[in-house]
């Protein structure tokens, strides 16, 4: 059975807002500049919701499709919020071997929350990323900064209690 993906509803404010468009504002006429104000923005908002990257095609002038494309390109670029607990799985070629695809379908399983997904509470939020540079200790995951090595599937439980 394949778990819905869950959002948490964009809550931008008129200050954010101002801030963003003084940072788009700041590099206009820069040629080149996308990346930077996408980095501006997500340093302003946390993520890069769709209606972040609306804003900045409006301002910009370039098309909303470029902009995602460039968003969801980048692995620096987050397109939903991180949950209160953000849980990362390494799926680079070592952990993905030693079964790091296991480990996210045991997550999802356990707490309801699909990759690349959030929690309805915005409690938990499940991300697969690019290699962490940890081949060691494959498979890896990450919970609020916190490395866990070597993870195995019967673990996971015990894992995400220490979260709840």
């Amino acid at each position: 059975m394949k778990k819905k993906q869950t959002t948490v509803a964009f809550r931008g404010t008129p200050e954010q807002e101002a801030q963003l468009k003084a940072v788009i504002e700041k590099y206009r006429g820069t040629k080149g500049a996308m990346l930077p104000i996408l980095q501006e923005a997500q340093d302003i908002y946390g993520y890069l919701p769709i209606e972040v990257q609306t804003i900045i095609a409006r301002e910009t002038g370039v098309s909303l499709t470029e902009i995602y494309g460039i968003a969801s390109f980048y692995s620096q670029f987050k397109l939903n919020p991180a949950g209160e607990v953000a849980i990362n799985v390494c799926l680079g070629t070592a952990c993905y071997v030693k079964g790091s695809q296991d480990v996210i379908d045991e997550i999802t399983a356990q707490l309801g929350v699909a990759s690349g997904s959030v929690s309805p509470d915005g409690k938990f939020s499940l991300e697969a990323t690019r290699c962490i540079g940890a081949c060691g200790l494959a498979p890896v995951m990450t919970i609020n900064g916190d490395v866990y090595g070597r993870v195995k599937k019967n673990e996971i439980a015990g894992i995400l209690a220490k979260y709840k």
